[in-house]
């Protein structure tokens, strides 16, 4: 059975560099970011609990706002408008998950991953205040390397949870 290690960050360019040593060791699509968008403003054309998505941003395509330099690291990236919570941007397999689970808000769609329902309300909050989660979803072994990444790299509130 897989596993998903999560972590949140503090700001964009600490989790950006989580990222880049997760992908030296190999990670690739097993990557998930989530962050509310900061671009004054809002996103144009996001519409609720509707993502605009990329084949692929690990080509560098950037999807703007907070994930500028985060947009080339995973692979996936779409705008979500989730009411209470407003715009976000998520890239990777999370984003998926989100998008069917819009109405829940960012919880609805973590409890589908595994997460139990009072860590996926204090993720939804910490990401509307502003911090960045990451998270890995693979083998055991696999995601106790991304732990330790993420940890190195100073990410609060690690958790590794069955899928």
């Amino acid at each position: 059975m897989g596993k998903t290690v999560v972590g949140l960050f503090k700001n964009e360019r600490v989790a950006e560099e989580a990222v880049r040593d997760l992908r030296g060791e190999g990670f690739e699509k097993e990557i998930s970011i989530l962050a509310k968008d900061r671009k004054e403003g809002g996103r144009e054309g996001v519409r609720d609990a509707t993502f605009e998505t990329s084949d692929s941003i690990a080509d560098g395509t950037t999807t703007g706002g907070i994930l500028g330099g985060l947009a080339g690291l995973a692979a996936g990236a779409g705008a979500l408008a989730i009411p209470g919570i407003g715009p976000i941007v998520a890239a990777g397999p999370i984003s998926g998950i989100l998008a069917g689970a819009a109405s829940g808000g960012i919880a609805g769609g973590l409890l589908d991953w595994g997460i139990p329902e009072e860590e996926s309300r204090q993720i939804e909050s910490e990401v509307k205040q502003g911090k960045v989660l990451v998270a890995v979803s693979s083998s055991q072994d696999k995601v106790d390397r991304a732990e330790k990444i993420l940890r190195d790299h100073g990410g609060e509130n690690i958790k590794v949870h069955e899928k």
